[in-house]
């Protein structure tokens, strides 16, 4: 079968024979071919392929892409909870012509369906998943409408269902006429029944079964076995249960959405010399938008007037305000606390970093760890075969022999009801999310339950030196004064390099205006290419740069074993003086970042080997290793080289992570266990390049990375274990006939609530 795409953003030809590479290798793929000229991907594809996946793998090269002819709709499904509800909705989705392809994620209750909208509409869909009983939605519209869980109609028929089973306990118990309490616990059977009844009708009209079925029958049996109490309090406990359930994956849920409301939904904005407030969707590129004090910023942009601090911890999960000025660039999300700012708007609404963060986010379900696959498949036959086992159950002892058909029936009827419960399928993949949420707000974006998993796995942490250990600029930490004043030398150096545009000039000159030391007037400065500059200061003419500069007599013993015991602790040093005598000579280093130090050591403390790889010289790279505590440093490496040693590093140390800047360590990066791309805030290449993204330049985070990865699946094991083992608990004591309808049902909906609660803890 043939696909097309639009594809935009594609500016090469090399880019387009890339992109034709890696759409190739996606599954079902046979052909893939783009044209440069009109940005169009035809894809030809049969079994198992995805279309969803080209759109996925083209935005994470940095593309957009669209299917032509087909439209994609978001929807959110009320009363879509875990996975029995979905796989309804798939038996739904598949009976219907021009459906191509649909995802569906159960945590965050949204549906995605790609179809042909010439052969089916938005109401179809809407209406085909309406029979089941749950309740669709154009997805954005649903967040802001969805009520809240105590006001759902599920809870005014769970009230009226338990208000009527304890009516007919207490006529019960006061002696009135059985046909009365009969009466009441009907009607409670009846009010209580009926949502799970409809999903039940679903499940069977599509050939599906689940815990909806399942609680239908048992039900269904009680009433046939005259047990009108049993069956009522069934109805209860399990609405109840569902609800509590219902209501603590939706905490999971609403982290996601705490997520999307950091965003303002209107901008003002500058037209026409007058300011309008306006929706952000509305908002164009190179708008002025003015944002006040207390306000947050409603899109990413430059700030082209005024002086504020600004709060980036929503983005970033820095603490400290960051003051902003002209020419520099925030965040949408992020809170304006002093000054009135005007901003030049760079990017629409849906391309913001915070944007791309949710998406991220969002999509991080579609990349699923071992457990999570363990729970759904867990799911997908536990139910069927636990139907199977009740029929066996009811029937095989009755007539093979001869045993008593009502007794059997109803231990057949209890190992229903213990199996009706969503307890394992959500507990984990609530468990992700909540971790993942968890760490967005702290600034780290992790991709999916899939690298949340192998994070926790790890053997060897690399780092890139230059920008990840370091500060990645240049600072004077010597100034040594070999003939004058220390100062003077490093005034008079500044001032001629101030005219210089060479990054170790800019470290001089940064160096002079923290010490307050006022710049000199400067003549007939020359640049010297590949050796320094020259000029002249108070009449007096200066050379600052390499040895080569100077004459050899004036490179003395000291001079060189001054240089040479600089060097051996990583610096670069500059000379500074006239062509016959070094007056001075001021060494440069790049500096180590604050928290570096401190990362390191607990990474060391968690049991992770540390190594460092870097392009740099082999003397510098053994100072910062030497001060940050790294036994294992490579240096001069090409990228090439460190992609080699990565490769060595996982087939002789274990499982490797590669810490970077996300955009010059890519392919190491993308050769490790897992990617860890830092500083990558307003960096949309960086975002796209690590599995784990890291928004600041806190490298404590890494080590902050690691320690949730681990308790993340420490708990997701714990629900797994606690699950299975009250399934093995409950079923041999159902089919032991040790336990009764309604202990068996409370048992299970409360372990069920335990586990889910439980994921919810890493939200903390």
């Amino acid at each position: 079968m043939t696909y097309e795409f639009e594809v935009e953003g594609v500016e090469c030809l090399d880019c387009a024979r890339e992109i034709e590479r890696v759409i190739k290798g996606l599954p079902g793929v046979s052909e893939a071919r783009l044209s440069f000229e009109t940005g169009r991907l035809k894809v030809e594809a049969g079994d198992g392929f995805n279309p969803f996946s080209v759109v996925e793998k083209m935005d994470s090269l940095g593309y957009r892409a669209r299917e032509v002819g087909l439209m994609r709709t978001s929807f959110f499904v009320e009363g879509m909870d875990c996975q029995d509800e979905v796989r309804i909705i798939e038996r739904k989705l598949k009976a219907l012509r021009g459906v191509v392809d649909y995802r569906a994620d159960p945590l965050q209750g949204t549906l995605e369906v790609l179809y042909d909208p010439s052969l089916l509409s938005q109401r179809d869909i809407v209406r085909s998943i309406a029979e089941t009983g749950m309740r669709p939605r154009v997805e954005r519209k649903a967040r802001e409408e969805v009520e809240p869980w105590w006001k759902d109609r599920k809870i005014l028929f769970l009230v009226a269902c338990g208000v009527l089973t304890l009516v007919a306990f207490i006529l019960h118990r006061a002696g009135l006429p059985e046909r009365i309490t009969v009466l009441f616990y009907l009607l409670a059977v009846v009010v209580g029944i009926y949502y799970p009844a409809k999903m039940g009708l679903a499940s069977v009209k599509t050939f599906t079964l689940n815990i909806y079925t399942l609680l239908v029958v048992a039900v269904a049996g009680a009433l046939g076995l005259a047990l009108w109490e049993e069956a009522a309090v069934l109805v209860f406990v399990y609405s109840l249960g569902a609800v509590l359930e219902t209501y603590s994956t939706s905490k999971a849920r609403k982290a996601l959405i705490a997520l999307m409301e950091l965003a303002p939904r209107e901008a003002m904005v500058k037209r026409d010399g007058e300011e309008i407030r306006i929706p952000v969707e509305e908002v164009k590129i190179g708008d002025i938008v003015v944002i006040r004090p207390g306000e947050k910023v409603p899109l990413d942009g430059v700030v082209v007037g005024g002086y504020s601090s600004i709060d980036e911890s929503p983005i970033t999960g820095e603490s400290i305000p960051v003051e902003k000025k002209e020419g520099d660039q925030v965040f949408a999300g992020s809170v304006n606390r002093t000054g009135s700012l005007e901003i030049r708007v760079t990017k629409p609404s849906t391309d913001t970093t915070l944007a791309r963060i949710i998406h991220s986010v969002e999509e991080a379900q579609a990349r699923k760890s071992r457990y999570q696959r363990f729970g759904e498949r867990f799911g997908r036959y536990y139910t069927p075969l636990t139907f199977a086992l009740a029929l066996l159950v009811a029937t095989v002892p009755p007539l093979f022999f001869d045993q008593p058909f009502s007794v059997w029936f109803y231990r057949s009827l209890v190992l229903l009801v213990v199996s009706c419960s969503c307890g394992l399928a959500l507990s984990v993949p609530v468990a992700v999310v909540s971790a993942i949420s968890n760490a967005a707000r702290q600034g780290i974006l992790i991709k999916g339950g899939a690298y949340l998993e192998a994070a926790s796995g790890l053997d060897v942490i690399a780092f890139d030196k230059t920008g990840t250990l370091t500060l990645g600029s240049p600072k004077v930490c010597d100034v040594v004064a070999l003939n004058g004043r220390e100062e003077e030398i490093l005034r008079t150096a500044a001032s001629i390099e101030a005219r210089s545009e060479h990054h170790l000039g800019e470290a001089i000159v940064r160096e002079a205006k923290e010490r307050g030391l006022p710049l000199e007037e400067v003549r007939d400065f020359q640049a010297l290419p590949g050796k320094g500059v020259k000029a002249t200061v108070d009449g007096e003419t200066y050379i600052i740069g390499s040895e080569r500069l100077f004459r050899e007599d004036a490179l003395s013993e000291e001079v060189r074993s001054r240089m040479e015991a600089l060097r051996e602790e990583g610096k670069t040093t500059v000379l500074f003086g006239r062509e016959d005598e070094v007056l001075g000579i001021i060494a440069v280093r790049d500096q180590v970042r604050p928290q570096a130090k401190e990362a390191v050591e607990r990474l060391k403390e968690m049991g992770y080997r540390i190594a460092m790889l870097t392009g740099d010289n082999p003397t510098t790279a053994r100072a910062v290793a030497m001060e940050l505590g790294i036994e294992d440093y490579r240096a001069g490496l090409l990228p090439e080289d460190k992609i080699r040693i990565v490769k060595e590093i996982k087939e002789g140390l274990g499982k490797v992570a590669f810490v970077g800047d996300g955009v010059n360590d890519a392919p190491a990066m993308a050769e490790a266990d897992i990617g860890i791309a830092m500083g990558a805030c307003g960096t949309d290449v960086a975002i796209e390049t690590g599995d784990i993204v890291l928004m600041s330049d806190d490298l404590l985070k890494v080590p902050f990375v690691f320690e949730l990865s681990k308790r993340s699946i420490r708990n997701i094991k714990q629900n797994i274990v606690a699950s299975l083992a009250i399934v093995a608990f409950l079923v041999p004591a159902a089919l032991a006939g040790a336990i009764g309808l309604v202990p068996g049902l409370l048992i299970n909906e409360s372990s069920a609530i335990v586990v889910i609660s439980n994921g919810l803890r890493l939200l903390r």
